[in-house]
């Protein structure tokens, strides 16, 4: 195992990643810039596109994919492959079952690969989102199936990912990286590697605990988003603007961290992470009352916009059966095209089984998959807002904040705007709602 330390230092090490999504292509890339990189999938058509230099990726341009790839990263579709590597990271989803429980099936499929291949002096690391004690319960016993055996034979480690898609700012290469090995020797050489191409690396007990890292940072941000957003239901009755006294809040400079209300929380690991701690949890004998109920709270929004729609509609004298109303925002957050649990998608579901017709639209986005269908997005703003009753705004991409209101009201059958994450400010001639906004039960007039 000590010559692993060698390779890393003369950068003779090769790397094997395992799963070129949106974790594993980012990385793949930036450990490429240093090493030799296979990188492994099974999607054959994705693999094509990055051997013809074109990335899926927003946060990976296609000029700096096609400066690394066939030269120092190499995509490959074949298994056989990663038996040329030294560190092999798997980066593969982890969703959740129809019964809101942990879906280990890629982790699984990933070591049960590596098993196949799997060679003396070999360190693997998991980076996959999971619950504390995955590493050890779960990817150990499938490697060990291979005949070898941990620490004599190969290095184990686990390092959560903390990949932030559109963060122009932090990247892999300035993003601190948590790492916790099986022991200690496997911590220290996978904490070498990362260091090789990361700013920080801050190394921990063990794999337990860096799975424990990865799990509390996220259901921090859940919990804290599910706090503002109870709070928002609250001032909407009491007629009080929540964005504003988040803001006002938010000059405290000391002992206040701001949150803001939304649609729901979107993305891989913030919406599905507190189940996979409240699976593990129980397993341990505790009900994880708090956490539970910040996922409730947090999946109800998606709710709370229907019946913003509703209310909206019925001053205008209308309903939401018969109604086009415009779904404006697919992605997940803003400036992104990731739609991964995205809020939109149970919006639109709701709107179409109340019998809504629905148009969408995102400048990023080109589509969105639902439980009513696949949904395209619109080729513009105005064909999308064309004779519509409603525009929902789910997300709060920029260019969004850029919208003519006045060529927007023109276009609407009835200008009825619901607003989820505080696009708009002064919304004269529309009858508008908002999450976190006082309800207006004004008359619209447009001018």
């Amino acid at each position: 195992m000590q010559g692993l330390m060698k390779k890393i230092n003369d950068g003779s090490a090769c790397v094997g990643i395992i799963g070129l999504g949106y974790v594993g292509l980012p990385l793949a890339v930036e450990f490429s810039k240093k090493f030799d990189v296979i990188g492994y999938d099974v999607n054959q058509l994705a693999v094509e596109q990055l051997l013809n230099g074109i990335s899926y990726i927003q946060d990976v341009p296609n000029s700096t994919l096609s400066a690394q790839v066939n030269q120092s990263f190499h995509p490959t579709t074949n298994q056989e492959e990663l038996s040329k590597c030294d560190f092999i990271l798997i980066c593969v989803p982890t969703p959740l079952t129809l019964a809101n429980e942990p879906d280990l099936k890629y982790i699984k499929d990933a070591c049960e690969t590596i098993s196949e291949i799997l060679r003396k002096g070999q360190l693997i690391i998991l980076e996959s989102t999971t619950y504390p004690g995955t590493t050890e319960e779960i990817v150990l016993p499938i490697l060990e199936s291979s005949g070898l055996k941990v620490m004599d034979d190969f290095g184990l480690a686990y390092s959560p990912e903390r990949i932030d898609p559109g963060n122009a700012k932090y990247t892999v290469s300035n993003t601190a990286k948590v790492v916790g090995g099986i022991n200690k020797e496997s911590t220290e050489i996978a904490s070498k590697l990362y260091g090789s191409i990361i700013d920080q690396v801050v190394p921990v007990t063990d794999a337990k605990t860096a799975e424990a890292v990865k799990i509390v940072e996220n259901i921090f941000r859940n919990v804290n988003i599910a706090l503002v957003n109870e709070l928002s239901l609250i001032f909407e009755k009491m007629d009080i603007d929540a964005w504003e006294v988040i803001d006002a809040a938010s000059t405290k400079p000391y002992g206040f961290m701001p949150f803001y209300p939304g649609p729901g929380v979107g993305g891989h690991c913030i919406p599905l992470d507190p189940f996979y701690m409240s699976y593990k949890a129980k397993k341990h004998d505790f009900i994880p009352r708090f956490i539970e109920t910040s996922g409730e709270i947090n999946n109800f929004m998606k709710i709370h916009v229907i019946n913003l729609v509703e209310k909206g509609l019925n001053q205008v004298s209308k309903r939401i059966y018969g109604s086009t109303v415009a779904v404006l925002g697919l992605a997940y957050k803003k400036d992104i095209d990731d739609t991964r649990e995205s809020p939109s998608k149970k919006i639109i579901e709701e709107l179409v089984n109340l019998g809504a017709s629905v148009k969408t639209y995102d400048p990023y986005a080109s589509f969105i998959e639902t439980g009513a269908g696949k949904f395209n997005s619109e080729t513009s703003m105005e064909t999308t807002l064309d004779d519509v009753d409603c525009a929902i705004f789910v997300v709060d991409h920029t260019i969004f904040k850029e919208i003519d209101l006045r060529n927007v009201a023109r276009l609407m059958k009835s200008p009825v705007i619901v607003d989820c994450k505080n696009v708009f400010s002064d919304m004269d001639g529309f009858v508008y709602l908002g999450i976190g906004k006082a309800i207006n039960t004004d008359s619209y007039n447009i001018k």
